[in-house]
């Protein structure tokens, strides 16, 4: 089904009442770590911490009577659930949402705490849209898809009507894909108004719903994977949504999970923001050097949701610390001796780090008895610092093995 630029523009007269316009302010420290001058959409400002309100909120109006009535169901990882949630409480609108077992638990817990009726069913995206749609049979729900109904990609379109009055003179949007109603939504509005403007979605190597889409010429299920941007596996790209973005988005690139981590930890360092993985995309791939042609150029990222597990956060920060160099672990083999491990730590100190955990390992620290591998946990300056407390380490006559 067609989706218009007059449908956007009629979406967001509908929902301006219930959506945050969230701000799309000036980045100078992710400028100049990527080398374009980088503006954030920063739709994790929305209430539920997610762009999917737009849809949700827009979809939910135009409901009949006894539709709002009997209520709507949807098969959701989460922001999609908490949009519906969320504006089905201020509506008066009953929703029920199916989650799959991978969704993070903070999303689940809030959509509960919103009042929806929450059922966690499936092992993906898939099973659960199964046990939505028998739900939908017997007790005469509507379904309300994720990212491939109109009036959900219509909603999401209003997020590049908004870019469009922050932004002058836009260069570049750079958007997640995941289902690909968002990247839809924008693309519809964007190339509307502005043309030139390039659309680029970025999609994580762990999921890659739209490429393979773009590979087969139509939708196709792609194998789930654990992945950081949980918001993005989705199996498959919607067919709306797939037919309508598939001739407005200009390239699409794909960014490991490494570097959606490093995005998170950067936008968490640098923007004071804290982002899910599917948001930290975008910046992953200006980092990633995926884009050299946006350096110099003026360029919008859609940051379209901050619903990270509490957990995950800390451990996906920990692995940024890693791979910056600010934090390294080694094992070195020292005297069981009195002072052993006081010469130990006056080198490390001596280099000018600073000791975050040791572990003695006696058992396994081989034939010397007189010997301990000491497993040493380190904070450090950058991966310089690292080689220069390795060398002084070695000149002291420490043994050190580092971990990978």
């Amino acid at each position: 089904m067609a989706v218009t630029l007059a449908d956007i523009r009629a979406a967001h007269r509908r929902i301006a009442r219930g959506i945050v316009e969230t701000p799309c302010p000036e980045s100078i420290p992710l400028s100049e770590i990527t080398g374009a001058r980088v503006f954030c959409k920063l739709d994790n400002f929305q209430r539920t911490g997610s762009f999917k309100e737009r849809g949700a909120r827009n979809a939910l109006l135009q409901l009949t009577p006894v539709q709002k009535k009997r209520g709507v169901i949807a098969a959701s990882a989460g922001n999609h659930a908490l949009g519906l949630a969320y504006h089905g409480k201020l509506l008066r609108i009953p929703v029920t949402v199916v989650m799959p077992d991978y969704a993070p638990l903070i999303k689940i817990t809030t959509c509960q705490k919103l009042g929806a009726r929450v059922i966690l069913h499936g092992r993906d995206f898939a099973e659960a849209r199964a046990r939505a749609d028998a739900l939908v049979a017997s007790d005469g729900l509507t379904y309300i898809h994720g990212f491939d109904a109109p009036a959900i990609i219509a909603g999401q379109g209003t997020l590049g009507l908004e870019i469009l009055r922050q932004v002058r003179e836009l260069d570049a949007i750079v958007c997640p894909i995941g289902g690909g109603g968002l990247i839809a939504g924008i693309a519809i509005a964007v190339k509307a108004l502005r043309p030139k403007i390039k659309i680029i979605g970025v999609e994580s190597t762990h999921t890659g719903n739209f490429a393979a889409a773009l590979r087969a010429g139509k939708p196709v299920t792609v194998a789930r994977r654990a992945t950081l941007a949980d918001g993005l596996a989705t199996l498959s790209v919607g067919a709306n949504a797939f037919a309508l973005a598939r001739l407005r988005v200009d390239e699409v690139v794909s960014v490991s999970e490494d570097w959606i981590a490093l995005a998170i930890l950067r936008m968490v360092e640098l923007e004071k923001t804290v982002v899910e993985g599917a948001a930290a995309a975008p910046l992953a791939a200006l980092m990633a050097g995926k884009l050299p042609q946006l350096k110099g150029k003026r360029v919008a990222l859609v940051v379209c949701g901050g619903n990270i597990d509490p957990a995950i956060l800390s451990r996906v920060i920990e692995k940024g610390l890693v791979h910056d160099g600010r934090l390294t672990r080694f094992t070195a083999r020292i005297s069981d001796r009195p002072g052993g491990l006081a010469t130990l730590a006056r080198v490390i100190a001596d280099a000018g780090a600073s000791i975050k955990d040791i572990a003695h390992d006696r058992a396994f620290s081989g034939a010397d008895v007189s010997a301990v591998n000491a497993v040493c946990t380190v904070e450090t300056r950058d991966r310089a610092h690292v080689a220069i407390l390795l060398r002084a380490l070695k000149r002291s006559g420490f043994p050190v093995s580092v971990a990978k």
